[in-house]
């Protein structure tokens, strides 16, 4: 009976360094690929704070715990088992799918500059897209739905970055590995979002510290800071975030365009940042990158300036003449009802 009973005890304790070392495997897969997506994780939290300004302070953390919700929702419900289901079936529809999510960012990023530099032709193409009145509230809804849209289209980018750098192994695990840097980059992009936002917030509470001591007047010194700084802080996100866009769509494009043959444009940016790095060996790194991105962000302007009139001309009438039709249908449906 005891030698029984020692060998069970043996036999679990196995399992669980067997158990043990598969969570860590998992978690340092779930590391090595996230660390690969984040360069994207770095554009969604710069994107995301434009969607809250404007709105009270009350209104602030209940915004972004509701695009949170919708971003783990994206990542969980939706993203992971379609990237799982698409790898299996049919890996072949995850680049097209990519690229046009990539069009959609760089439509959304141009759109913004449009705005800046021909404003009213952009009110004009909004109103043609947009023909219902808005009230306070469906405003909110309406920032909401639109950062979760983003959202989805940065998250599609991160999980297929982690399912490409996660070896090929049993469904659950590579299930498992996105879960874990879903849940985490999820975390850690809104958690800092949420910092950010109320940062001024904080700022004004250190500024009205009266005590006399010299930490005292450190408090107020950095609350008075935070609170003069963060609005121009929140300002220079704003256009990170809009060339986040442009850029990480336009790369996507670039990518998707390289898996299809046509590699021309991804040579030509990724020679030219090698020219920069050679020619100017101060930070090599860091000007190859900021020469690829720029290339790509030049791609991400041309396809979102091809994609604003085909919005405007083609996808939005074609759309409204759906949604004309719901009603229609909906009519007839009750009246065959009644019958």
């Amino acid at each position: 009976m005891s030698v029984g009973l020692i060998a069970l005890l043996d036999d679990i304790a196995a399992l669980a360094k067997v158990a043990a070392a598969s969570l860590d495997d998992i978690a340092g897969q779930a590391a090595k690929a996230g660390a690969k997506a984040a360069g994207v994780v770095i554009d969604d939290a710069a994107v995301t704070p434009r969607y809250v300004t404007g709105f009270s302070a009350a209104r602030e953390l209940p915004i972004i715990g509701k695009i949170a919700l919708g971003s783990l929702k994206n990542k969980l419900l939706i993203l992971l088992p379609a990237a799982l289901i698409l790898s299996l079936v049919a890996p072949q529809a995850i680049t097209p799918l990519l690229m046009i999510g990539g069009l959609y960012l760089c439509y959304e990023g141009v759109e913004k500059v449009y705005a800046l530099v021909l404003p009213h032709a952009a009110h004009a193409h909004e109103t043609a897209l947009e023909t219902t009145s808005l009230d306070a509230k469906s405003v909110e809804d309406q920032k909401v739905a639109g950062a979760i849209k983003t959202d989805f289209i940065l998250s599609a980018e991160i999980m297929a970055i982690t399912l490409a750098a996660v070896p090929s192994g049993s469904v659950f695990t590579q299930a498992l590995i996105l879960a874990v840097v879903g849940l985490g980059i999820t975390v850690l992009v809104y958690g800092g979002v949420a910092l950010i936002v109320k940062a001024d917030d904080l700022g004004l509470m250190l500024a009205r510290v009266r005590t006399a001591s010299a930490m005292g007047g450190f408090s107020r010194a950095i609350g008075k800071g935070l609170v003069t700084g963060m609005p121009y802080f929140l300002k220079v996100l704003g256009i990170v975030g809009t060339a986040a866009m442009i850029w990480v769509g336009g790369g996507i494009i670039v990518h998707g365009l390289e898996a299809y043959g046509i590699g021309g444009p991804a040579h030509l940016i990724h020679d030219a940042g090698e020219a920069t790095a050679h020619a100017i060996p101060v930070l090599p790194s860091v000007l190859r990158w900021i020469v690829e991105a720029a290339g790509a962000g030049i791609v991400g302007i041309v396809a979102g300036l091809i994609a604003i009139p085909v919005a405007g001309y083609a996808v939005s009438p074609i759309w409204r003449y759906l949604k004309s039709l719901l009603p229609r249908r909906r009519k007839e449906a009750l009246a065959d009802g009644k019958k």
